[in-house]
């Protein structure tokens, strides 16, 4: 397994009225991330947030191409990004457990996290259709580039892992510097990760390691 340390390249926040980040995702031009009460639109070049929604947003985060995906206690809710309405809602698989979520092959993947899992979920009624079994506490979760990434925070450890979705083995590790934990994850589908940085009320951009040329 390839070990290597973070490069944070940029933190923001703390921001006003937030006590901490929960999920996070990106809509190509902005940062979204769940804080309890509210989902708030980060601008990525200016460092501020620019707009919110009033949703409940406990956990993760996904962005479809069209609309927001928001954990909601026990239930995961799609949401228009323009006014915030809730337009359906579906059980979310681990009845409350849940935390990072995510969007790709046109299905949601919610990460479980005390049962350390990953389930694929049909985005129209909820039914999982794969279960990813991992042997850290999932947080954050995101797809790039065909790559299965979750965040992982235990004690005051946190990494991003790679893993094999096939198998679940861990393929590569980037180690966070002590006591900087990852809650959600998403990447700007190239060469960053965005992690939500728990009560620490910040979102950090993370470098994504280079790949070798085939």
């Amino acid at each position: 397994m390839k070990r290597t340390s973070a490069h944070i390249v940029r933190e923001y926040g703390p921001f006003p009225g937030v006590d901490g980040v929960h999920g996070v995702t990106y809509d190509g031009q902005q940062v979204w991330f769940a804080s309890g009460d509210k989902l708030n639109a980060l601008d990525p070049a200016s460092g501020k947030t620019v707009r919110s929604l009033d949703v409940a947003a406990h956990a993760g985060t996904a962005f479809d191409g069209k609309h927001l995906f928001q954990i909601a206690e026990n239930k995961i809710q799609k949401l228009d990004p323009k006014t915030g309405r809730v337009l359906a809602i579906i059980p979310a698989p681990g009845n409350g457990g849940d935390s990072g979520l995510a969007w790709a092959e046109g299905t949601l993947w919610v990460g479980h996290y005390r049962e350390r899992k990953i389930y694929q979920v049909d985005p129209e009624n909820g039914a999982v259709l794969r279960t990813i079994e991992s042997n850290r506490f999932v947080t954050g979760v995101t797809w790039v580039e065909g790559e299965l990434w979750h965040a992982t925070w235990e004690a005051d450890e946190s990494e991003l892992r790679r893993l094999d979705p096939s198998t679940g083995q861990v393929l590569e590790s980037i180690e966070m510097p002590a006591g900087i934990g990852v809650s959600g994850l998403e990447s700007n589908g190239k060469d960053q990760f965005f992690c939500g940085g728990g009560k620490s009320g910040k979102v950090r951009a993370v470098r994504r390691p280079k790949r070798d040329a085939a």
